[in-house]
């Protein structure tokens, strides 16, 4: 998916910039698929620093976006779905400086799903205001991170195998931990 984006960015260079935005908006209103594949075609494309930027806005501007879409959508339909689970019901709940710091700290933990913190978010009782400058602020270091192990692996140094064994064997442990609870 990477390479193909890649392809396309260098095809319509003019609008790689936008074209990266809109993917990353794209990627967040679905809030399930993965942006790292959009992180890794930026990095490859624009350079380190610049592809990292891009991702960052892409994804911020994504976030606040998807935010809208689904407290205008969602709101009503989807309380009652969160009532299962206990952990995102925290956050449905929270308003000013309590929202604030739970949507920064889940925005800094890579292993929480960032289409979750936005949905729950947006049907919860937290501000736009709020929600849009913490999510934003805590995609600096996550996407960072990303942006750091992306590179690794693409340049395939010593620290982008040792990612790709750590990811790997990651998956195989959640593979053996959901097949033994079946």
């Amino acid at each position: 998916m990477e390479e193909s984006l890649v392809l396309f960015f260098e095809q319509y260079s003019n609008y790689a910039l936008i074209i990266s935005i809109v993917i990353n908006i794209i990627v967040a209103i679905f809030g399930f698929i993965p942006s790292f594949f959009v992180t890794g075609a930026n990095i490859i494309f624009f350079g380190f620093w610049t592809g990292t930027l891009i991702s960052f806005l892409g994804e911020s501007i994504g976030a606040i976006v998807a935010f809208l879409l689904y407290r205008k959508g969602f709101k009503k339909l989807s309380t009652l779905t969160v009532e299962k689970y206990p952990k995102a019901k925290t956050l449905l709940w929270k308003q000013g400086k309590e929202a604030f710091y739970l949507i920064l700290s889940l925005r800094l933990l890579p292993f929480v799903p960032s289409g979750l913190v936005t949905f729950i978010s947006s049907i919860g009782k937290v501000s736009f205001i709020i929600f849009a400058i913490a999510s934003t602020i805590g995609k600096v270091p996550a996407l960072l991170i990303e942006a750091y192990s992306v590179y690794q692996v693409t340049q395939w140094t010593w620290q982008g195998k040792v990612i790709l064994v750590g990811a790997g064997l990651y998956l195989v442990i959640l593979a053996f931990k959901n097949n033994r609870n079946k």
